[in-house]
């Protein structure tokens, strides 16, 4: 052998050395060898294909006996083999055509091949022959088979609750396995009227095992929400419509033997849905019952119980626990009248799953006594209804007693025998000669003209009126100087008061769905704190009948409800980078402008 020859073995032996570690091995995976229908149910008069897949090589392949089908065609073989990224991915498949040849629940024995000097089987697999289908497999089209493999369901956790009761909607599209999903995008939303309506988003679209009609196929959940209704009767859920993008096998092939694929678009719907809503039973309903449904904890508590007068605390109601927290008021404090009591503020910390609202809600007061004793903070009661108990249930919150220890003693304004408040005595209005008489006769004196026209009377008149003028025009100006300064401040204010509303949104324009979502929950914090509207009554009709109300522009309107129709698309549809900073410059430009108008 040469000196070069010699060489190159070296260093290729080098080479293989230095690289030939476990990233250039062939991944050793457990042996795979099974069986795989198209379908487990079929028309007599219809075909289906049999896959037996290894993931290594094998020999003495022994295929079942087929009792109950004939071979239409058969048995193909089809190879791939792959590197990626240092591993090797192989697969071997034998594939039959088979038709059956009499009605009735049929079995496919099972399977056999040696693998490494090792024999393995497959399961044997039922298949359900019905009557004949009026239009047989091989002859639908893409279409046709899109029909059967495709469906979009909304799953209702109840559907006859009580008013206020939570009830949960989930919208599943089911995907059979002879085709898949390659784009989906909404054509119609729910609006949810008559309810209050939370979307839970959807951070990743996972297809899961599941069965629609006996079928088993697989599932994606694509919308959520929580409902809480709010009329009694009978509701109307809007249907979901889709826009679905499927890739179908025909029966063609290419040059490998790989099955060819058509794709189709299909419009699903969820179709409408019925609740019936029941109303609260009137039988039992406390006095202290203002709406509340779910299950609750009240209670009332203050910050200090011993204090000097002048001195403040903080009471606090509070109602926390799982139930429509967002749709009721916390009961009211009643604090004797030596306390000074300033207006409540109200507190919420309330997130929503698909277990509806929890978290809690609460009024704090800030309270100043005046005067020296013992003060007692009555009972406050709170009723809510169970509607997993089907009754009212009633809380009483513990009395709590207030000591100032220090400061001057209340007294009550004195009162006369009458019991009425005594006051001073009125003084006389006049006394005698109190007033003059008005004299009837006058001594008239001559006006001397020139000294009137010559003296400083007659030029202050004479330049009055030039004075005022001026003034006028002076003061013209000066208004309409400031009213310009004060639309400009106006308008500074609507812009830093946007982008206060949108801030988060604005921090995270790199993440689609958190921006948009962040973008919705800026516009319907402005809008509901701007208009004083209720989560109840937060619907995109409402917002246009307000702002045809109070003369908004159609421009500001249409900006906003385009805004927030993207918000509820975005769900469903690609966005560009370009297309988020657009709606983020157009949100901050409709709150500016719905601002400076109202």
């Amino acid at each position: 052998m040469s000196l070069i020859a010699k060489t190159y073995l070296f260093l290729l032996l080098g080479i293989t050395t230095i690289f030939g570690g476990d990233s250039w091995r062939e991944k050793q995976e457990p042996v795979s060898f099974k069986m795989v229908l198209s379908k487990s149910s079929m028309g007599i008069n219809e075909r289906i294909r049999v896959d037996f897949v290894m993931n290594k090589d094998g020999d003495n392949f022994v295929p079942p006996s087929f009792e109950g089908f004939k071979v239409v065609m058969g048995p193909s073989q089809a190879i791939s083999s792959s590197w990626v990224n240092g591993v090797r991915s192989f697969s071997k498949t034998f594939s039959y055509t088979i038709a059956p040849t009499r009605k009735g629940n049929l079995t496919i024995a099972q399977a056999q091949i040696e693998i490494d000097g090792t024999s393995y089987k497959t399961s044997a697999q039922k298949v359900t022959v019905t009557d004949a289908v009026k239009k047989p497999s091989e002859d639908m089209t893409a279409e046709d088979v899109a029909n059967e493999n495709l469906y979009l369901v909304a799953e209702v956790s109840k559907t006859n609750p009580y008013l206020n009761e939570m009830v949960t909607v989930i919208y599943k599209l089911y995907v059979g396995a002879d085709i898949s999903v390659t784009n989906f995008r909404p054509l119609d939303n729910p609006t949810f009227n008559n309810f209050w309506n939370q979307d839970i988003p959807v951070t990743q679209y996972t297809f899961q095992s599941g069965t629609y009609n006996g079928k088993p196929m697989q599932y994606v959940a694509l919308k959520k929400v929580v409902l809480y209704p709010q009329k009694t009767g009978e509701l109307q859920l809007e249907p979901l419509a889709l826009d679905v993008t499927a890739e179908v096998p025909t029966n063609r092939r290419d040059f490998f033997g790989g099955r060819l694929y058509a794709q189709t678009n299909k419009t699903v719907t969820a179709g409408n849905r019925t609740i019936q809503v029941k109303p609260l039973p009137e039988a039992g309903k406390p006095a202290s019952f203002s709406g509340a449904v779910g299950k609750f904890d009240f209670f009332v508590r203050t910050s200090k119980n011993i204090l000097n007068a002048n001195e403040s605390l903080q009471a606090v109601v509070e109602v926390n626990g799982n139930g429509n927290l967002k749709l009721f008021k916390v009961p009211e404090l009643k604090l004797p009248a030596a306390l000074e009591v300033y207006e409540p503020e109200f507190e919420e910390k309330i997130t929503t799953n698909l277990s509806g609202m929890r978290g809690k809600i609460s009024n704090s007061y800030t309270v100043v006594p005046a005067y020296k004793g013992k003060y007692p903070i009555p009972s406050v009661a709170f009723s809510y209804f169970d509607p997993s108990l089907e009754k009212y249930i009633t809380l009483d919150a513990t009395p709590v007693v207030v000591n100032v220890i220090e400061g001057p003693t209340y007294n009550e304004n004195p009162k006369n025998e009458n019991n009425t408040v005594t006051t001073a005595t009125k003084q006389a209005v006049a006394e005698n000669n109190a007033f003059g008489f008005i004299k009837t006769k006058t001594t008239l004196v001559p006006l001397v003209q020139s000294a009137f026209f010559n003296g400083k009377t007659f030029w202050l008149l004479y330049i009055l009126p030039f004075a005022l003028l001026l003034l006028t025009v002076l003061t013209h100006r000066f208004i309409t100087t400031k009213k310009t300064d004060q639309a400009s401040a106006l308008s500074k204010r609507s812009q830093r008061l946007a982008k206060k509303f949108l801030s988060e949104a604005k921090g995270k324009k790199a993440n689609k769905d958190a921006f948009y979502v962040a973008l919705e929950k800026g516009l319907q914090l402005y809008l509901k704190g701007k208009l004083k509207l209720d989560n109840a009554d937060f619907n995109k009709e409402n917002i246009y009948n307000i702002f045809n109300k109070k003369s908004i522009s159609k421009e500001t309107t249409g900006l906003l409800i385009t805004l927030l129709e993207h918000c509820e698309a975005a769900r469903y549809s690609p966005f560009t980078a370009v297309e988020i900073e657009a709606d983020y410059l157009n949100a901050i430009s409709a709150i500016s402008q719905l601002d400076t108008q109202l």
